[in-house]
């Protein structure tokens, strides 16, 4: 599931998925299967996603243990 974008969806633009998925040109039923998880996100529904949050893309859907390289072997 996309937690963050779940919760920058509700708190920072305060939009329904369906007035995201129309934003995106998208379905509803696609959006709703994108936020769960259940599809992938396209290269550019990121970079529009990314754009509207004002947030890099790997602040919105990398686990945070994968942001910033943080995911290489400490030597």
């Amino acid at each position: 599931m996309q937690s963050r974008l779940y919760a920058m969806r509700k708190d920072k633009l305060k939009m329904t998925q369906e007035e995201l998925a129309k934003y995106l040109g998208i379905s509803t039923l696609s959006y709703r299967n994108k936020e769960k998880g259940k599809n992938e996100f396209t290269q550019d529904e990121m970079f529009s996603l990314s754009k509207l949050l004002g947030k890099s893309i790997d602040s919105i859907f990398l686990p945070r243990k994968h942001q910033n390289g943080d995911n290489e072997r400490k030597q």
